[in-house]
């Protein structure tokens, strides 16, 4: 049987990956009550990154929202693994955290990580509004120019 929030996701055309495994010595969610704790994610695609690189330089800031879509795809993976493959069982997508590594004169983080935030609101709709951080940095691990981690309300 599929939920309402699978046939979301397949509608917008998605297909959710399977979740992750961590590449070292964390856990890629863990739960308190009804929060859970997303570890962050890079935007992988069939076990590769969609792009490597800075934002600016290397890396376009529409290529990093996409990436941050990517990334976002992956958070939602894990919220299924942590919800026993129920994504209905989402009340409210709390706060996203993004992290692009860029240089220090780029400013358009929020754009970048609009990939993200966009996207669990097309997925979630009202339950998929949250608070924000959008934070640069010189790098990130595999040379991802995005990752995203999120504390999400489940019941």
């Amino acid at each position: 049987m599929t939920g309402k929030i699978d046939a979301r996701l397949a509608e917008l055309g998605h297909d959710l990956p399977d979740a992750a495994a961590p590449v070292a010595n964390y856990v890629p969610f863990a739960t308190s009550g009804s929060l859970v704790f997303i570890s962050g994610q890079l935007p992988l695609k069939d076990g590769k990154l969609l792009y490597t690189g800075k934002v600016g330089p290397s890396v376009s800031v529409e290529e990093a929202a996409a990436a941050a879509q990517q990334s976002a795809l992956n958070v939602i993976a894990q919220l299924k693994a942590a919800c026993g493959g129920d994504l209905d069982r989402v009340k409210q997508v709390i706060k996203l955290g993004g992290f692009v590594a860029a240089g220090d004169e780029f400013t358009s983080h929020p754009k970048v990580i609009n990939g993200a935030s966009d996207l669990m609101v097309d997925v979630f709709g009202d339950a998929g509004r949250h608070a924000r951080a959008a934070v640069g940095c010189p790098s990130l691990p595999l040379d991802a120019p995005v990752e995203v981690e999120a504390i999400i309300e489940i019941a």
